[in-house]
């Protein structure tokens, strides 16, 4: 199934920017610890100098609070991670719990995805992408401003390197769906499900408060993991 492309009209944003503020201590990292883990978007950086070292880099797209990409960095200390969030109280409690935590392997853009992953990120830079519960947009006059499009799939592609995965959760079933057909329609990744579908949750993927209480209500989450071969 071909997607026609006037359901995915150019450079239209996948998010609104709330009106939230962040808390005292958000807003404390903030102004003390921004050139610690902040990326300035209008610069190119060698990644390897970013980080002190030559390690595997994982990007999460729109991270919400931080706290699965905080616990996937603790979790994982031989990788590198690079968060993308538009909202600044996000970004503020990345930052909270990298300090209690102690971790140096995480940065952060606090920016449009897209507009870093063209400008930012190198092409077969990426080990992995993250897109874990986006905004499912969920009244369908509003599909055309969900991020997962052709054009973001093949942007994608671009910035993987060879056996570099992609992963996107949603509790969206119609979302998950659209997904499904696009990555597939696409013809860039392989899904890496034996049924050609969906996958099990992978171990490295934390299971957050508000999902398990899904799970509890008998809400459904579907993960795809495509991969670059």
């Amino acid at each position: 199934m071909t997607i026609p492309s006037k359901e995915f009209p150019p450079r239209i944003r996948s998010f609104i920017l709330r009106d939230s503020r962040p808390t005292a201590g958000q807003s404390l990292m903030l102004e003390t610890k921004w050139d610690t883990y902040c990326l300035d978007p209008k610069k190119t950086y060698d990644f390897t100098e970013v980080f002190g070292r030559d390690a595997p880099i994982i990007l999460e797209i729109g991270f919400g609070n931080g706290s699965s990409l905080a616990d996937m960095a603790a979790a994982n200390p031989h990788l590198n991670y690079i968060g993308i969030e538009v909202h600044s109280p996000g970004v503020g409690h990345l930052m909270l719990l990298l300090e209690e935590k102690g971790l140096t392997n995480v940065r952060i853009y606090h920016h449009d995805a897209i507009e870093i992953l063209e400008q930012s990120i190198a092409d077969n830079q990426l080990s992995g992408v993250h897109l874990f519960f986006p905004d499912p947009w969920h009244k369908r006059r509003h599909h055309k401003r969900r991020i997962v499009r052709p054009s973001f799939v093949e942007l994608i592609h671009k910035k993987l390197q060879a056996n570099g995965y992609f992963h996107a959760a949603t509790d969206w079933e119609h979302y998950a769906k659209q997904m499904l057909t696009i990555l597939n329609s696409a013809n860039r990744l392989i899904n890496t499900s034996s049924t050609k579908d969906f996958c099990p949750r992978p171990d490295y993927r934390p299971l957050t408060k508000f999902e398990s209480r899904g799970i509890r209500l008998g809400h459904g989450v579907w993960d795809l993991v495509f991969r670059k071969v």
